[in-house]
Parts: structure tokens; C-alpha cells; sequence
């Protein structure tokens, strides 16, 4: 039997209210997650904090919430957070004010991830994505989460603001990072319907 097809992907959904509370029980979420699959916490939880903040304070949308998805597929964990804000793509500033409150961010996550970068979804959803390397861990597959992948196109790298060493890398990883169909857990309806 193929083993790609055989292996379950360790997988994690949350759905959280867009508020302060929901970006911070994302992070708190995620932690805990990454603590049962036995991967490092550092940069990961940092990431989830600031996307799903992102999704709290540009992707809100009153009575809609946003989506954590977490997945690992061989050596590479992928973070997703889906919001209802598909016209509202991420843009980040190159040189935020230095008194400036926020603005910093998607640089954050662009020199903490091995890529990242967005993905239309259903209308009205987006989803922001970021990969990180979490080494040849063997993850807890039987401790996994609970939710399901939702269906989501995976653009190839989205251009960093600046070249750094890390972005030349990623070509190589693609070939290895980009799920594939037949990897990704289905959707269900309902995740769908309640989003």
C-alpha cells in the first residue's frame, strides 16, 4: 500500500470568535497542540499569535468567526488561519513608524517562517498560511486533533518584502512542502456552513 495515502497527517481545527480573546486562546491552542505532538513551540506559537490577531483585527466580520488549522506533513508544520475577510488581503509595511502601535506583524512571520503567503477560499474566506520546519520529530499521531482540513488552494511562496537567504531556499522545500490532494484530510460540510 502507498504510504503517503496510509499515513494519517496529525491535524488540529479550532473555530475562534474574531476578538483579543479569540487571537490569544488561538496562541494558547496552539501551544498546547504542539506540546501533545511533541514539536518545539518556538517560532510556531509566535506565528499563530500573530495571524490569528491579524484575523481578530483586519479579517473580522461581526457574527463571523475565524479558523486555526494546524497539519504536518513530513518535517514541515503548516499553519492556517481562515477568515471571512477575502477582500482584505495581508499587505506588509516595510517600515512601520517607530511609535507606531502595530504594523510589524507579517514581518514577524516573514523572517520566522520558511514561507509563507495566502490562499483564496470559499467566498467571502481567505486563508493566511505559514510553514515552518519542525525537524525529523517523530509527531504523536495518535494524540492528534480533532478537526478536519478545509479545502484550500496552496499558491506557490509569496514573495518575502526582502530577499533574505531563507527565501532562496524555498524552491527546494516546495517540492516537498505543497500537500497534496490525496494528503489532505476532507472537509466536512458542516466546517464549511459554520464559518
Amino acid at each position: 500500500m502507498n504510504q503517503e495515502i496510509s499515513t494519517p497527517i496529525p491535524n488540529f481545527t479550532a473555530q475562534l470568535s474574531p476578538t483579543p480573546r479569540g487571537a490569544r486562546l488561538a496562541r494558547l491552542l496552539a501551544g498546547a497542540q504542539l506540546r501533545t505532538w511533541g514539536l518545539p513551540l518556538d517560532p510556531a506559537e509566535l506565528i499563530v499569535g500573530e495571524l490569528a490577531t491579524n484575523a481578530a483585527t483586519h479579517g473580522r466580520v461581526a457574527g463571523r468567526d475565524f479558523r486555526l488549522t494546524l497539519y504536518v506533513v513530513g518535517d514541515t508544520l503548516r499553519i492556517e488561519v481562515t477568515d471571512t475577510r477575502g477582500d482584505r488581503l495581508p499587505c506588509p509595511v516595510s517600515a512601520p513608524a517607530a511609535d507606531a502601535d502595530g504594523g510589524r506583524g507579517l514581518l514577524l512571520v516573514a523572517a520566522l517562517a520558511e514561507r509563507w503567503g495566502t490562499a483564496p477560499g470559499l467566498p467571502p474566506r481567505k486563508t493566511v498560511w505559514a510553514e515552518v520546519r519542525v525537524g525529523t520529530a517523530e509527531v504523536g499521531i495518535g494524540r492528534a486533533g480533532s478537526g478536519h482540513n478545509a479545502p484550500t488552494q496552496h499558491p506557490g511562496p509569496t514573495p518575502r518584502p526582502e530577499a533574505t537567504p531563507q527565501a532562496e531556499a524555498a524552491p527546494q522545500a516546495e517540492a516537498t512542502l505543497q500537500p497534496e490532494a490525496t494528503l489532505q484530510p476532507e472537509a466536512t460540510p458542516q466546517a464549511e456552513a459554520t464559518l
